[in-house]
């Protein structure tokens, strides 16, 4: 009897299931009803519910079974941590299915950053889906470490973890038909292609529509939500530790539109995840906002599976797949037991999984700089300045005026005024770029980063240039990550070696080091609660309004490089 026949029998109760979940209440993602019965399992699926006999009861009485969480956009780099460890932090939370973009490993290493994240999902416990990078690098305003153009996807096409194109970053490349976008939409027609376009409207969204892409992640209002919508786009409620938009678009979240709205977190470290949660922390919260516990479910799990075309899965029901989570309650959300592809997820599960060997290593290749790389030399006392909207990751287009002293435009701690430099760290031009930022509230030291969208130079933020250098340097040797530095000292780092992306440690580790990395940013006087993926931010051309990369200042509005 082959896998098919046997779960048809044990559906039928003919023969013994494999593992009985007994005892709890299963929540129907149809009618919003609780349903009583044995959830049994056969192998990876479900078979029924019902009254049935299995080599194997757990007893969940008391629990409510929903179907495990589906992230459906986020960089498991962001995390800072591998897949491996990613799956080992999230997964007990109930997200048994993550759609994932490599694009921050892809814009490092190109393909094998790819292929590593293809690799890492054969073994884990979690279904991690690997879409592939469609903008690498995301504009030609910046340096990248790689190119990837449509005949290089077509190399990593058909990869079991596959499901389409990935976020298409440029839409200015889409709505204006550069030859380079159609050729990747063209490899992609037919097939799920995801957005990304902060702002668009009118016309302009209509053609971006138009080109075959279905789900977006980047609407911060509900207005902007409710075009997408009816334009026929899936809207992705983001929540992650900077981009923070779940209250602005809870109130369009209800029974009626629940089917067309999922829930992602895009860029969510292992200190957010540790203090409030994952998916988990995004369903409390809606209900907390009220949004009825349907809503809120049917949008973590069926939704999202039907957006993304995964059809077998999203409900508990026969033959989908077992992937289950019983929780608390479906205020609390706090798993007790989660089942994926039938597999109980515990300890030793983690163990017995294979690994891959990290990729990456010795990334960072940028030039030793000194204090003096630092100087900010333009003449014009009116300069541009990035406005930091905390929770957000698109920024103000400020002008303030800051003349020149002794041929340098100097910061100024007491407007809030810091240096931001972006310096090439690939080892293809050594270029350097200064601006002005306004929000970190930092009053001495330095902060740099490796994690620099999407491209990952070097960013460092500061009030002072020798700090600057030094964290910078530090970095160097690090082979990438965090640093701050104050009065000469480094204060807190935490190394990312996999491709200056990702720590080789585990995620409680990296969460703790986070902790103290906060703290000694706190000592330089920001308030930011998440200073170092903000940062990164900063230097991601795509997102408006004015941004800065390692080529100078990017009035995002008209997609070109200004002057300092």
């Amino acid at each position: 009897m082959d896998d098919l026949e046997r779960r048809i029998a044990v559906a039928r109760g003919d023969q013994p299931a494999d593992l009985i979940l007994r005892g709890g209440r299963v929540f129907d993602l149809i009618t919003g009803t609780m349903m009583a019965g044995d959830v049994a399992i056969c192998g990876d699926r479900i078979a029924g519910i019902g009254d049935y006999a299995a080599d194997r009861v757990i007893d969940v009485t008391g629990l409510i079974l929903v179907p495990g969480f589906i992230d459906t956009h986020l960089h498991v780099e962001s995390s800072l941590v591998t897949p491996f460890e990613f799956d080992r932090c999230v997964t007990p939370r109930g997200v048994t299915t993550a759609i994932c973009d490599p694009h921050e490993i892809a814009n490092v290493i190109g393909l094998d950053g790819i292929r590593y994240f293809q690799a890492a999902s054969e073994h884990l416990l979690m279904d991690l889906r690997v879409q592939l990078s469609s903008c690498v690098p995301s504009t030609e305003m910046e340096t990248s470490g790689a190119r990837i153009e449509a005949g290089d996807l077509a190399q990593v096409m058909g990869h079991p973890s596959a499901i389409g194109l990935a976020e298409f970053m440029n839409y200015p490349g889409v709505i204006h038909r550069d030859p380079g976008a159609m050729a990747k939409l063209r490899l992609f027609a037919g097939g799920h292609i995801d957005g990304h376009c902060p702002q668009l409207t009118g016309l302009d969204l209509n053609a971006y529509v138009a080109a075959g892409i279905r789900t977006e992640h980047e609407a911060t209002t509900a207005e902007e939500a409710l075009e997408k919508l009816r334009k026929g786009m899936r809207v992705l409620i983001r929540e992650g530790s900077v981009s923070k938009d779940l209250d602005a678009l809870q109130p369009i979240l209800t029974e009626a539109t629940s089917a067309y709205l999922c829930l992602c977190t895009d860029d969510r470290n292992p200190l957010d995840i540790g203090e409030h949660g994952h998916l988990d922390y995004m369903i409390r919260r809606l209900i907390a906002l009220g949004t009825s516990p349907l809503a809120a479910y049917r949008a973590a799990s069926l939704s999202a599976a039907e957006a993304f075309g995964l059809r077998d899965r999203g409900l508990i029901a026969p033959g989908l797949r077992a992937d289950i989570v019983a929780i608390d309650s479906l205020e609390g959300c706090h798993a007790q037991l989660v089942l994926t592809g039938g597999r109980i997820v515990d300890a030793a599960a983690f163990a017995a999984r294979g690994t891959v060997a990290p990729v990456g290593r010795a990334s960072v290749k940028a030039p030793k700089v000194t204090p003096q790389d630092f100087r900010c030399t333009g003449n014009r006392t009116e300069t541009p300045v990035i406005g930091i909207l905390e929770g957000k990751i698109i920024t103000e287009h400020l002008t303030h005026d800051i003349p020149p002293q002794d041929g340098d435009k100097c910061p100024d701690p007491a407007r809030d005024l810091s240096r931001i430099a972006v310096i090439e760290r690939h080892g293809r031009n050594g270029n350097i770029a200064t601006g002005f930022v306004q929000g970190f509230g930092l009053a001495r030291g330095a902060i740099a980063s490796t994690l620099c969208h999407d491209h990952h130079n070097i960013a460092v933020v500061g009030v002072d240039y020798a700090d600057m250098a030094l964290a910078a340097n530090r970095l160097t040797d690090l082979e990438g990550g965090f640093v701050v530095a104050c009065d000469g000292r480094i204060l807190a780092e935490l190394p990312l070696p996999v491709a200056g992306l990702m720590s080789l440690e585990p995620f409680e580790t990296v969460r703790d080091t986070l902790i103290a990395l906060r703290e000694a940013a706190r000592t330089l006087g920001t308030t930011l609660e998440e200073p170092f993926l903000q940062l990164a931010f900063l230097a991601l051309p795509v997102i408006p309004a004015l941004k800065i990369t390692d080529r100078g200042m990017v009035d995002v509005a008209k997609f070109e490089i200004i002057a300092p």
